[in-house]
């Protein structure tokens, strides 16, 4: 059984406004656009006001805080990678992004950490040196 129907006028130029505010939209927002349009509004209405809007933070660095908190919560790296792109996007260096997950480490731990760098690998194309000698292959130390 499926409850997928034409999305509303309204709900389709929502989630168009929602990725040209934020740069992204994830897979719950658009689920969500179709089948609980009240309840993405909501939601959507405390991220503008904490988020979006222009406040004190800019959005630098409100997009460093964002990948710094969701790599400390251990968010997927879909979601993680999306405010890295949005951070390039807006001008912040990879450097600056690694600076930001690094902080994940005292206060959350290597696992959270390896989560956040991972997506950050991933999205800037970061690579390692390779040994010299034979070790045995340690993986990223993120689940697949």
């Amino acid at each position: 059984m499926t409850t997928d129907t034409v999305p509303s006028k309204a709900a389709q130029e929502y989630i168009d406004a929602m990725a040209r505010d934020r740069g992204y939209v994830l897979d719950y927002h658009k689920v969500m656009a179709q089948h609980d349009f009240d309840v993405l509004q909501a939601t959507n209405g405390l991220v503008k006001a904490a988020y979006l809007r222009p406040r004190t933070l800019d959005r630098r660095t409100k997009e460093l805080l964002f990948i710094l908190s969701l790599t400390v919560m251990r968010a997927a790296r879909e979601h993680i990678q999306s405010h890295i792109r949005v951070a390039l996007g807006l001008g912040v260096t990879p450097q600056e992004i690694l600076e930001a997950i690094e902080i994940a480490l005292p206060e959350a731990g290597i696992v959270a950490f390896q989560a956040g760098l991972e997506a950050w690998r991933e999205t800037v194309g970061a690579t390692g040196i390779e040994p010299r000698t034979t070790a045995q292959e340690g993986g990223s130390g993120t689940p697949d």
